[in-house]
């Protein structure tokens, strides 16, 4: 079997502990949301997935979301498909500077959206950007801009952190940007 971290170096550099803002954009260029999020890209050594992130959304008026997406390995590329999406994602080889991630899903029971994500990764591990496009019947429906920075490499003290919060009944600061409890 091969090994995702040696199969897939980029996606490895990924993993970790990332605190950012996700900003939506309709088709005229509106923004119709934002949120912060903290998500934990793992690579387990042991366990059933090789790869598995979990996402934390907070939003200004205090809602939230907790995505899980487990994922599997094979051709070289991470895997989806769950009761939300199905899809892959793939590091870019065309891109010699090897900051490039793509990934494609689809919305489960959504067959006329889909969506493909370009992620770079800064030269030094520190910063993401991460650009989603929408697409319904060929046309661009929505675009979403996402700003991350590194938190950690230790997702496990992270991890171990935020359930112990939620035991608590107390919240975790996480995101950035005005609203978020993270730097402006």
């Amino acid at each position: 079997m091969t090994d995702i971290r040696t199969a897939m170096p980029l996606l490895a550099r990924h993993e970790g502990v990332w605190d950012g803002v996700y900003t939506y954009f309709n088709a005229a260029n509106e923004k119709v949301d934002e949120h912060a999020s903290r998500l934990l890209c793992r690579m387990p050594e042991d366990g059933p997935h090789p790869y598995h992130q979990t996402n934390h959304y907070r939003w200004a008026d205090g809602k939230t979301e907790i995505r899980d997406f487990p994922a599997e390995f094979r051709d070289n590329r991470i895997w989806w498909d769950n009761e939300l999406i199905q899809g892959w994602a793939a590091e870019v080889p065309l891109d010699t500077l090897n900051r490039t991630m793509m990934l494609y899903w689809q919305r489960t029971g959504d067959p006329l959206l889909y969506l493909y994500e370009q992620i770079q990764i800064s030269d030094d591990g520190q910063n993401r950007c991460r650009t989603w496009h929408w697409i319904r019947k060929g046309m661009l429906e929505t675009r979403t801009a996402i700003q991350e920075r590194f938190v950690t490499k230790d997702w496990r003290k992270i991890e171990a952190e935020m359930i112990a919060a939620e035991a608590a009944g107390t919240r975790v600061q996480f995101g950035g940007g005005s609203g978020f409890g993270g730097a402006t």
